[in-house]
């Protein structure tokens, strides 16, 4: 028979310490991964955004009043009917609040079009001026988001609601 060189005896224990080495590292990254996915999974995420929140919510509320008074005129059955809105912007971000500001016009016409087309039988009770409150919120979120990538808004409150 013919003898093995003594290296190739020395070298083959050192490849399966190797692969051994490189297969415990694959499974250790793995379950590292999959232990960080069930965290994000499980809430982690969630707990981060509502502590975000929770301290946005901790700074002190500041307002903006969208002046001049919103007049706006819609049809009635019978009649020309006008009405008259003061709105309140609140958010607890000074970026937003700042963003609404230079937004002033975008979010006027926003809340235009959506005030000129309410009829008078849906703002007559509470729940219909309360429906029209979230839609303006809506609103004024959206332009919001298209400026600063978030709502920014906590927020709307009509300070004056007049109907004639």
């Amino acid at each position: 028979m013919a003898a093995v060189p003594d290296e190739v005896t020395e070298q083959a224990p050192k490849k399966k310490k190797k692969g051994l080495l490189l297969i415990i590292g694959a499974l250790v990254v793995l379950a590292a991964g999959g232990a960080g996915a069930w965290v994000m999974l499980k809430g982690g995420h969630a707990k981060g955004a509502e502590n975000a929140a929770e301290a946005a919510k901790s700074k002190p509320a500041l307002y903006l009043q969208l002046d001049p008074a919103f007049v706006v005129n819609f049809q009635d059955e019978n009649a020309l009917r006008f009405l008259q809105i003061g709105v309140n912007v609140m958010s607890h971000d000074p970026e937003a609040i700042a963003a609404a500001k230079e937004a002033d016009p975008e979010i006027r016409n926003a809340l235009l079009m959506l005030f000129s087309a309410q009829d008078v039988k849906s703002l007559s009770d509470v729940k219909g001026k309360q429906k029209l409150q979230a839609a303006a919120l809506a609103e004024i979120q959206r332009v919001l988001k298209e400026k600063i990538g978030r709502p920014g808004v906590d927020a709307v409150y009509f300070t004056s609601f007049i109907m004639q």
